[in-house]
Parts: C-alpha cells; sequence; structure tokens
C-alpha cells in the first residue's frame, strides 16, 4: 500500500475521505447501459487501441448490440436501491463516516454517477482542503487504480490538497475481515473441496508492460490463506471476466471450474477478493454463468461466498486503513 500526496497541509485543515469505486448504469435499461459502457470502454485506461480505430466500433458496432443483452443481466440482480455495486458502496460510505465523526466522507464513481470530479468539487465548495482517496481496487492496476489518478489530475482545485491510497492487497484487517467471512460461510453453508478465489482478469501484454496486478492478486492471495490459518483447506486462483481477443491472465476461472468437475471436485466454494461489493461480475457472472457451467460439466454445487460490501467488518478494515494514512499526512 502506498500513497501519492501533493504537498500536504496542516493536520487541522478541513478533511474529506472520498470512496471510489468503479461504476456502474443508472438504471439496467439498453439506454443507460449503452451510456455507462460508453464513457467506460472509451478510456484509453481500460482499451489500449487507437482511438481512431476504437471509438467508431465501440459506438457502431459493440454498444449497439451489447448493450441489451448487458441490461438483461443487470435487470436480473437489480436491486429495489439501484445496481448492487451502487447501494453497496453507498452505505459502506455510511458506515466509514459513522466511524470517523471527526471527518467528512462520501462516496464517487470513476464511471457513471456520482461522478468523481463533481464530488471533489462539491467537496471543496464545502469548505474541505484535504481530501484523502480510496479506490475500492484492493489490488493495483494501471487498467483501474490509475484511471482514478488520471481523472483526479484532470480536476486541479484552488486550495484543496489530494492524497490517494494506491493499493491495500497485504492490508492486514481487510485480509482478516475476508478470512472471516469465508469462515462464517463455511459456517452457515457448508464448506466445499476446494476454495477458488477469482480476480477480475487483465489482458497479458499489460502485465508484460509492467502492470503489477498479477503480483498484487497474487500476494492477496497468500496473505488471505495465512490469515484462513490451518482450516484453510485445498485453495486455489484464477482469473475472470475475459473481454475481447488477445491472452489475458491465466488460468481463467470459467476453465478452471470446468477441470475440476471433470477432475472429480464435486463442491466448490468461489470467493472473489478483488471485488470489494457484489456486482455484474461477482452475482451474475459467478453464482449464475459459473455456478451452472460447473454443475453442466459434472459438478454437484457451486456455493459463492458474497464480497464483505458494507459488513462491518469491512468498515472497520477501511477505517484502519484511512486512519493510518491520515495519521501520516501532517
Amino acid at each position: 500500500m502506498s500513497a501519492h500526496p501533493l504537498p500536504s497541509g496542516a493536520a487541522s485543515a478541513p478533511t474529506a475521505v472520498l470512496i471510489v469505486n468503479l461504476g456502474t448504469p443508472d438504471a439496467p435499461t439498453a439506454d443507460a447501459v449503452r451510456a455507462y459502457l460508453d464513457e467506460f470502454l472509451s478510456d484509453p485506461r481500460v482499451v489500449r487501441l487507437p482511438r481512431w480505430l476504437w471509438l467508431p466500433l465501440l459506438r457502431r458496432v459493440i454498444l449497439p448490440r451489447r448493450s441489451p443483452k448487458v441490461a438483461h443481466k443487470y435487470a436480473e440482480i437489480w436491486l429495489e436501491g439501484g445496481s448492487p455495486l451502487a447501494v453497496y458502496t453507498r452505505r459502506l460510505a455510511e458506515a466509514v463516516d459513522a466511524r470517523m465523526p471527526e471527518l467528512r466522507v462520501v462516496h464517487a464513481m470513476r464511471y457513471g454517477r456520482p461522478a468523481l470530479a463533481q464530488t471533489m468539487r462539491a467537496l471543496a465548495a464545502e469548505g474541505i482542503r484535504r481530501i484523502l482517496v480510496l479506490p475500492l481496487y484492493p489490488q493495483y492496476s494501471t487498467t483501474t487504480t490509475a484511471s482514478v489518478a488520471d481523472r483526479i489530475a484532470e480536476t486541479p482545485i484552488d486550495g484543496v490538497e489530494v492524497r490517494m491510497i494506491e493499493d491495500y492487497a497485504r492490508e492486514p484487517a481487510w485480509l482478516q475481515a475476508l478470512a472471516a467471512s469465508v469462515h462464517a460461510h463455511r459456517q452457515a453453508h457448508g464448506r466445499g473441496e476446494v476454495l477458488l478465489c477469482s480476480f477480475h482478469g487483465i489482458p497479458q501484454r499489460i502485465v508484460d508492460q509492467g502492470d503489477p496486478y498479477a503480483e498484487r492478486c497474487e500476494a492477496t492471495f497468500r496473505g488471505l490463506v495465512d490469515a484462513l490459518g490451518p482450516d484453510a483447506g485445498d485453495c486455489r486462483m484464477a482469473y475472470q471476466s475475459r473481454f475481447g481477443a488477445g491472452k489475458w491472465l491465466q488460468p481463467a476461472t470459467d476453465a478452471t471450474l470446468v477441470a475440476m468437475a471433470k477432475a472429480g471436485v464435486r463442491e466448490v466454494d468461489v470467493l472473489c477478493p478483488g471485488f470489494p461489493a457484489d456486482c455484474l461480475e461477482t452475482l451474475e457472472e459467478i453464482a449464475m454463468q459459473n455456478a451452472e457451467l460447473f454443475v453442466a460439466n459434472g459438478g454437484t454445487r457451486l456455493r459463492y461466498i458474497p464480497c464483505l460490501n458494507d459488513a462491518p467488518a469491512h468498515a472497520d478494515a477501511m477505517v484502519t486503513l484511512l486512519r493510518r494514512e491520515l495519521d501520516a499526512w501532517t
């Protein structure tokens, strides 16, 4: 974990914590999904193709085809208060705010609403002079965390100093919270023969260019196994959510589940340690699609272990992380 500061100010300066997640459509409709995906997939940090080639392809071919299909998937997981990612991110920020009454704690999204830049300007208008940004990306990547840093750099605000926590892949309090969630789920629902930790994948070429994401995922995996202790059992890791052509990080979650089922594994538990809040990739891709895939290839049951979401232990871990960074900001 590290932070990149601008020149620091007085410790007494009015301070806010800004918790940032990836983002989500405003509604489970084709139009809302198209608007969200357009912003997300237009980011050169996310898709690294020449703009003259990628943007026409995205807007004329991919979005018209994908948006209705993705909207249907969102509709399957949508909550009364919005998408799960939006609901749980908001609740987590509220829980952290309740634990840090001396500060202002709010949330924003890198893509979609509430917009990161607008939220920063609103904090400044309230008189905030220091903002500590916490991207909810436990494992640093140039495809995610660096994009938040880009938007911060594009939003200079006179008189406001900003720090950003880059990474918490090895944060002990967070790893303990993850381990506790695994133990609690096993006690309530039984345990599989294997615990598969599924992280979001990225293209292998980005890792080859120096992105530390895979190493950070491996560090989280090792830390989680250690935190689980002697009852950890058979733990493995894989990468999900491949998009587009080209080689992505291996092994792939779907292929791993198929291989497990064909090798005789009948019950598997899946945890997604790179996702702080449940979302399309966890609730639909893992708990629905991959569960069906596992059973179709000979498995009996896939138990999905939910993200930490707004659990008290998650809020407590984030407060531990934030207080340490704030104490160092003098």
